[in-house]
């Protein structure tokens, strides 16, 4: 269940991601991956900072901040 329950955060985070930095969307499943990647960097980034929160708006938001900064990664590599 607690599978799931990250490919829900990563799939919300990603979709999250994609509508804040438009343009550099890369559809549902790419976003999806986006914000699993985004959900786990987010975390370990909370972490190091000391950002702490343990409810689900938080952990969503932590994960679409982490999705969001994949994504602008991704574009200054693109470009």
């Amino acid at each position: 269940m607690g599978f799931l329950y990250f490919l829900l955060i990563g799939a919300i985070s990603g979709w999250l991601g994609g509508q804040l930095w438009k343009g550099s969307g890369f559809g549902l499943f790419g976003n999806i991956i986006v914000g699993i990647i985004g959900s786990v960097f987010g975390g370990w980034l909370a972490s190091k900072l000391g950002l702490g929160g343990g409810g689900l708006l938080w952990q969503i938001i932590v994960a679409a901040v982490g999705a969001w900064i994949l994504l602008f990664l991704i574009s200054l590599v693109k470009k």
